[in-house]
């Protein structure tokens, strides 16, 4: 059901202090703190006597005390105190997990922690470098399954009668698409040439007239999205003569990470070309991009209960191309990764369903 050994985002770094903040990844219980020093940590969120959630108990020093018995645990997880005996005892251990900071977000790696590599992280080139705008983002809890959404991110089809008043308009309704599939995931792209500028970004280009629109959708394994929205004065669409100088690029970067099976937190935060530093800028993008997730979010919660309580098999649409190989592609991804046994050998799961389906 979920890729183990991936980097997902457990959390704005604001929300992270010297207090503990539970969370549920991949259905697994973690709480979050900060040492004295600001490092991050993230700890299996069940005492090993009784499975109390640690989350309930308190930090002295940078040591996490069970709010029951009092065990004690240090940012390894390895118990360091247990009031009433005389050592302590065998399996007194929580599991960590390895975490980075990077845009603003803490990312947690939820399978071996060798394989833990910070560098395997989305790379944002754009990312410090003082042309760029930056507006923050947000999250939500949405009540469905991560590859519902996964599945929207690969579907530029769906702004033209979801998003109607801020992303689409008729020009997205039936153009073709080209879907591209590579070793770190699946893009959707297309052109839509002298068409009218969508109603969210007339407010932003510096060209009056139609345009050559590109919608650049790309999913990476497991579940990041990098959408690129293109304006350019209608004619000078391309992708390979040198970018038109009114060009209009936003970068939107949006993070799924799966709590379980039936609900996902979704973090976001947009980059673009111009007005780097207009706040007033970054808060009209905040909002419109807020309302036309929470758009999404009604949609796709529907989705979710559809499916679940469907009586007759569901159908698929030319459009679902993109998503349709992506979840094959993910799914063979989950079925060759290996777990490790309650020994700690390495095993291979074979045949693990699909989810979401």
């Amino acid at each position: 059901m979920f890729l183990k050994n991936a980097w997902y985002v457990a959390a704005w770094d604001t929300e992270l202090t010297q207090s503990l903040l539970p969370v549920t990844i991949l259905d697994e219980p973690v709480v979050l703190y900060r040492k004295a020093d600001g490092t991050p940590v993230a700890l299996e969120d069940a005492c090993p006597h009784r499975k109390l959630p640690l989350s309930m108990g308190r930090l002295i020093d940078d040591t996490l005390e069970c709010g029951y018995h009092g065990l004690t645990f240090d940012c390894s997880g390895a118990c360091v105190k247990a009031p009433g005996s005389q050592r302590i005892p065998a399996g007194a251990q929580v599991r960590s997990y390895p975490l980075a900071e990077r845009y603003g977000l803490v990312w947690i790696w939820m399978g071996d922690a060798s394989a833990a590599d910070p560098d395997k992280i989305v790379q944002i080139e754009e990312w410090g470098d003082p042309a760029w705008g930056v507006n923050r983002g947000d999250a939500m809890t949405v009540d469905c399954h991560y590859l519902y959404i996964t599945d929207n991110l690969l579907d530029p089809s769906h702004v033209a009668w979801v998003h109607r008043s801020s992303f689409g308009n008729a020009a997205c309704e039936a153009e073709p698409l080209k879907t591209v599939v590579a070793e770190n995931g699946v893009t959707v792209s297309r052109w839509m040439r002298d068409v009218e500028v969508a109603p969210f970004y007339a407010k932003f280009v510096r060209f009056a007239g139609n345009c050559d629109r590109k919608q650049h959708y790309e999913v990476r394994f497991p579940s990041h999205a990098i959408i690129k929205a293109i304006f350019t004065p209608a004619g000078t669409g391309s992708d390979d003569a040198p970018p038109h100088a009114d060009l209009f690029l936003m970068n939107s970067y949006n993070f799924m990470t799966p709590v379980d099976d039936a609900r996902t937190r979704y973090y976001w935060f947009q980059t673009r070309n111009f007005d780097p530093d207009d706040e007033d800028v970054s808060r009209q993008f905040d909002e419109d991009v807020r309302h036309a997730f929470e758009e999404d979010r009604v949609v796709l919660t529907a989705v979710h209960r559809g499916m679940a309580r469907k009586r007759k098999p569901n159908i698929d649409l030319a459009i679902d191309s993109g998503p349709l190989r992506f979840r094959r592609a993910l799914a063979q991804m989950i079925e060759r990764e290996p777990v490790a046994d309650p020994a700690g050998a390495p095993v291979y799961v074979v045949g693990r369903r699909e989810a979401g389906q």
